[in-house]
């Protein structure tokens, strides 16, 4: 392990930090439906609140009633924009969780693309010397034939 390729330990960060990307680009994105969910939460809630006062129609309801209807359908709207926010917070969060993903795993593809071409032109010098050494004992042979 002596001669080992310092690229390697390189390419071993690099895919530690894409796999570090890559978790909290799953949080994000779980977080992200979360709020999602809770903002579906909102409106069925106050869809079912408003049939709710739709089935009373009709009977007698007092001021005050419909005075707490009308309080109470508000708050539910000013929860439903501030969920609106939350989530738009959450895909920005996703979104740049995202990015900083994508710029890992370029890191780690360029990492490995270095230590492929490295590879290869190992591989090419490797392949001339043994046809260097081939190449020098077919001579050797040749003129040991020719000497006798």
């Amino acid at each position: 392990m002596a001669n080992a390729d310092p690229l390697l330990l390189v390419l071993k960060l690099a895919n530690d930090a894409e796999e570090q990307a890559a978790l909290l680009l799953k949080s994000a994105q779980l977080e992200c439906q979360k709020r999602l969910n809770q903002l579906s939460a909102l409106n069925n809630y106050r869809l079912d609140y408003m049939k709710q006062m739709q089935s009373q129609q009709g009977q007698a309801i007092s001021a005050n009633h419909y005075h707490q209807f009308h309080r109470f359908i508000r708050q539910i709207d000013d929860a439903i924009i501030q969920q609106h926010r939350v989530v738009a917070d959450g895909e920005m969060q996703k979104d740049y969780r995202q990015q900083h993903w994508l710029e890992k795993q370029k890191k780690r593809k360029a990492v490995e693309l270095l230590l492929a071409s490295k590879e290869k032109k190992r591989q090419v010098v490797e392949q001339k010397r043994e046809q260097k050494m081939t190449d020098e004992f077919a001579s050797q042979q040749f003129f040991r034939r020719h000497q006798r």
